[in-house]
């Protein structure tokens, strides 16, 4: 199950919205997801947006956090812990943290982006060691391509079968990543009928996924666009995580019928 959990987490942060000019969240907004391995109940994700400082302005603080429960834990412990400091204007991180233990798989890291220069410090505190690596303009980490694509002025534009293109930097390199665009789908979850966008992530075929397209995102089709179910065939069984709670959102959440 090691990386399933990452996914998890990486998957809830992917959204977006109508306009440049009014984002689709602000400080205060939570989401908790329920994540699903087979029919185990394995585990919870949250993600949740914070103020603080850097550079002497105020930025967004988002904070992502997946862990196991129950037997889950038991069998293998996850507690992954994601961070981003990013710009309230343009969108552009500033920092990034990734505190992770998955089954004794450990990773202690931050990430200070330089934008101007196009380059990116990274300090491993569990190797003591500081790297430097070249960027392409405007790339993101893995928690604010999130926020970025929430943003995102062509998403109600789209067609069936376009794509967003990301340039992410994870694992000390950079991952072009891409979501096409499925169709729409009325979605049923604990809060009521949800009209959602549906989206498939093209990922990596190998070791942890069945092929290019084993992932499907439904995103709810009004101004928050919240992740609202995530279906993934993996190399060995399947994983599933819902929307399971919610607050501090920026608008109402659509809602088709109540449950």
């Amino acid at each position: 199950m090691k990386k399933i959990f990452v996914f998890a987490l990486i998957i809830t942060t992917f959204g977006f919205s109508t306009t440049q000019k009014e984002r689709a969240f602000d400080v205060g907004e939570w989401f908790k997801f329920r994540i699903h391995y087979g029919l185990v109940n394995a585990g919870y994700a949250t993600l949740e947006v914070q103020e603080a400082v850097r550079n002497n302005k105020k930025v967004y603080h988002a904070i992502g956090k997946g862990y196991t429960t129950g037997m889950s834990r038991f069998f293998f412990k996850v507690d992954d812990n994601y961070e981003s400091y990013f710009d309230k204007e343009t969108g552009k991180p500033y920092q990034f943290v990734r505190r992770i233990d998955e089954g004794g798989y450990t990773k202690n890291q931050e990430g200070f982006f330089n934008q101007d220069a196009n380059k990116v410090l990274v300090k491993d505190y569990k190797h003591k060691t500081e790297s430097t690596f070249n960027v392409t303009e405007n790339v993101q980490d893995i928690v604010s391509t999130f926020y970025y694509l929430r943003n995102y002025p062509e998403i109600d534009r789209m067609k069936i079968g376009e794509s967003v293109n990301v340039d992410m930097f994870f694992d000390n390199e950079i991952t072009k990543f891409k979501l096409k665009f499925i169709g729409l789908e009325d979605i049923k979850t604990k809060f009521g009928t949800v009209p959602c966008m549906v989206f498939r992530p093209l990922v990596q075929s190998g070791r942890v996924f069945k092929e290019e397209e084993s992932l499907t995102v439904w995103i709810s089709d009004d101004d928050n666009k919240v992740p609202v179910s995530i279906k993934a065939s993996l190399a060995v069984g399947s994983l599933k995580a819902d929307l399971d709670g919610v607050k501090g959102l920026k608008y109402p959440l659509k809602i088709k019928a109540k449950p």
